[in-house]
């Protein structure tokens, strides 16, 4: 069990634009669903429903939000500050 954690606030907010951003990738066809996004980059789905279910949680690694940037097509630029488009390329 994951002991709660004092996140900062910029921190809560890249969390936020994660689970906005994996649900807008499922949304629009670029993630299959959450499990496969866990299981295919090494996240514990137990974990990630807690965490997003309880934002103090402990077990949120920003290791979670790379595929997004990667292989989904986010902009890290918006993950990491908010700033522009959530895609790099939204037409894709």
């Amino acid at each position: 069990m994951s002991r709660r954690r004092v996140y900062s606030p910029s921190t809560l907010a890249v969390m936020e634009r994660f689970f906005t951003a994996l649900e807008r990738c499922i949304a629009d066809g670029r993630v299959k669903n959450l499990y496969r996004y866990c299981m295919d980059n090494g996240i514990g789905h137990r974990h990630f429903y807690n965490q997003r279910a309880d934002m103090n949680r402990g077990y949120f690694e920003i290791s979670w939000a790379i595929p997004l940037v990667l292989a989904h097509g986010v902009s890290a630029d918006w993950l990491l500050t908010g700033h522009g488009q959530m895609y790099v390329n939204p037409a894709d």
